[in-house]
């Protein structure tokens, strides 16, 4: 079994990091490159875990790291790999460059999510989410059995299932993935 990486939990800090600590990280990995995590903190005179250095150093310091709002071609391709891989991030990530799992990730359940959603998109299988309220609909209108309100609601009901025609399409064309 593997001995912990802090030995002394008591010396560690923890918690927020400070532009000290900051500086010093970027300084040692700028010098020294990346290296061994565990020992890094040490070497770099930090009083803090290998682990949080790698955690502070891959997800906000690494000047490769791309910041700000997702585009839409972001938008779209993390739609589809989610489609196709599901709930890998770092898979996902790693088709976006200077992106990070853990943002991906976070922009998915905090922004796509509720996009689909809205569109009337199931964001677990990417079928429509009232599809059985359109056939009811569908059955409706060629039986001519179908009231006034009935009308307004078709005419909506089909513009959704042409939008979820061009979103399937869109999933399915996996050529276009970079």
């Amino acid at each position: 079994m593997r001995k912990p990486c802090c030995d002394n939990k008591e010396e560690m800090h923890k918690g927020a990091w400070s532009k000290q600590e900051d500086q010093k990280l970027i300084d040692y990995i700028t010098k020294h490159g990346e290296g061994c995590w565990r020992d890094l903190p040490k070497a770099a005179g930090l009083l803090r875990c290998g682990k949080s250095c790698r955690l502070r150093w891959m997800n906000y310091l690494n000047p490769n790291l791309k910041r700000g709002n997702f585009s839409e071609d972001e938008d779209d391709l993390i739609i589809k790999l989610h489609a196709l891989l599901g709930n890998r991030w770092s898979l996902i990530a790693g088709r976006l460059p200077g992106r990070t799992d853990n943002e991906v990730k976070n922009y998915w359940n905090s922004h796509l999510r509720r996009k689909l959603i809205k569109m009337g998109i199931d964001p677990k299988n990417y079928r429509l989410s009232h599809y059985l309220h359109i056939k009811r609909l569908e059955f409706l209108q060629e039986n001519n059995t179908r009231s006034e309100n009935d009308g307004v609601i078709f005419d909506a009901a089909s513009s959704c299932a042409n939008k979820d025609q061009q979103i399937t399409s869109s999933l399915l064309d996996l050529n276009s993935l970079p």
